[in-house]
């Protein structure tokens, strides 16, 4: 199962009644649990390396363990606070931890920049972690207000990455 799938799963349980799910395909088995203030998730991969990953269900965070067979679960550091916003501004959260990147290479512009207008759906960022770039699409159509991560630095799991002005 690809990390993509992963996360896309993840969201659907979040969205949904479902307090547990697993899924054994081989040597691969992910359980997935979410109870009213928290969702578990771990996942178990002959290849893979310890990583933690947060995920939040009702505007609280929840811890997601990613762990090899036999290797200890790696606890997730707490989220940068977030920057305080206007009560119409919505914030487009990291969706992951890795390196964000606000354009798809060194020599080309930036998908997005302050005042552009975005549509729900629009790549605005690409986010790399474990040497594979995900492009960031976003939440919401609006106007980007504030460009809050740096170029080429490290995020958390829901760090805020820009300010929307939704329209």
């Amino acid at each position: 199962m690809e990390y993509k799938q992963i996360q896309e799963l993840i969201k659907s349980i979040n969205k949904s009644n479902i307090s547990e799910l697993s899924i054994e395909q081989g040597d691969f088995k992910i359980v997935i649990k979410q109870e009213h203030t928290a969702t578990a998730t771990t996942v178990f991969a002959p290849s893979a390396h310890p990583v933690a990953y947060q995920q939040p269900v009702m505007h609280q965070a929840a811890q997601a363990q990613v762990a090899a067979p036999a290797a200890a679960p790696a606890a997730a550091p707490a989220p940068a606070a977030a920057p305080a916003a206007s009560s119409s501004q919505v914030a487009i959260k990291s969706p992951m931890i890795g390196t964000f990147y606000r354009s798809p290479s060194p020599d080309k512009p930036p998908f997005i920049n302050v005042g552009d207008e975005i549509k729900a759906g629009q790549v605005i960022c690409i986010i790399e972690a474990m040497k594979l770039f995900n492009e960031i699409e976003a939440e919401v159509s609006g106007r980007i207000v504030k460009v809050i991560a740096d170029d080429s630095s490290p995020v958390e799991y829901d760090q805020p990455l820009f300010l929307v002005e939704p329209i």
